[in-house]
């Protein structure tokens, strides 16, 4: 199976000007001084190779960035230095406030411009702050499983090519297995129709594959939609599942005695759902 798409970018282009006439640095360098900068750097630099645009970050993560830049800086020094950028809208407050994300006009300027020579173009549109005249060709899909995008989220030179190739998927029998749930059904369409603009188009066995290897990697079905809208946004050729929280500890059940105890048991709800289980197979 082949290497998920890169998410982050390798290079970030820094004007040559950010220390002439930037007055947003000139205030943070006022008010927090190069360690200021330096956090503020980092936390961008962080943005970059993780995400690409954004970085996920909240004020319990102080002391772990403190840590990492080392350099007498402290968690305190870190928390005022963010209070200050979203202050002055080095990184965007809104964004912050409702998502628990570092990110700016700026940082997603630098990322396209890096962005827009890849095959790829995806993103998350409840993150994304770029006007689309600012980076025609981008695809914007929904951070929620049940909200779907449409052509209407397609910009620029991509969007009479997205809609033929997906009157093309409209139009074959490739969904005659088609997903009992309307809305996975959709999350599912939709994750092909990227992945035929980014890998081309693929033979209905393979989407019968892909089908089977949805069904493989969950059989929750909000997890299911949220495997295919990740694939869909990272532009991804092939499916993987999503992260999962950390379970927490049970006691250990006796071990069962008998000629089957090697035996892993399921449970199932009922009858019905193991029905469904064994008719997805």
């Amino acid at each position: 199976m082949a290497g998920r798409p890169k998410q982050g970018i390798d290079y970030s282009g820094w004007s040559v000007d950010i220390f002439d006439g930037d007055k947003k640095i000139d205030k943070l360098l006022d008010a927090k001084g190069w360690k200021g900068f330096g956090i503020y750097f980092f936390l961008c630099q962080r943005a970059y190779k993780v995400n690409g645009y954004f970085y996920e970050w909240g004020y319990d993560d102080c002391a772990t960035t403190a840590r990492r830049m080392g350099g007498g800086i402290s968690s305190g020094t870190v928390k005022e230095t963010v209070d200050y950028c979203l202050q002055v809208d080095l990184f965007d407050k809104g964004l912050f406030d409702r998502w628990g994300i570092l990110t700016s006009r700026g940082i997603q300027r630098r990322f396209w411009a890096v962005l827009s020579e890849r095959r790829s173009k995806t993103v998350y549109g409840e993150y994304w702050l770029l006007k689309p005249e600012e980076c025609k060709g981008l695809v914007k899909v929904s951070l929620f499983s049940d909200v779907q995008p449409t052509n209407d989220d397609v910009q620029g030179t991509n969007e009479d090519s997205l809609y033929r190739k997906e009157s093309k998927v409209k139009k074959s029998n490739v969904y005659k297995g088609a997903f009992s749930d309307s809305s996975l059904e959709s999350a599912f369409q939709f994750y092909l129709l990227v992945r035929s603009q980014n890998w081309g188009e693929i033979s209905d066995e393979q989407v019968n594959a892909l089908r089977e290897d949805l069904l493989s990697l969950s059989s929750d079905l909000a997890e299911q939609k949220a495997i295919l809208n990740k694939a869909a946004a990272g532009g991804w050729k092939n499916l993987y599942p999503v992260q999962s929280k950390r379970r927490p500890k049970t006691k250990k059940q006796p071990e069962k005695q008998g000629k089957f105890k090697n035996f892993e048991e399921r449970e199932y709800e009922d009858m019905t759902d193991l029905t469904r289980k064994l008719m997805q197979r």
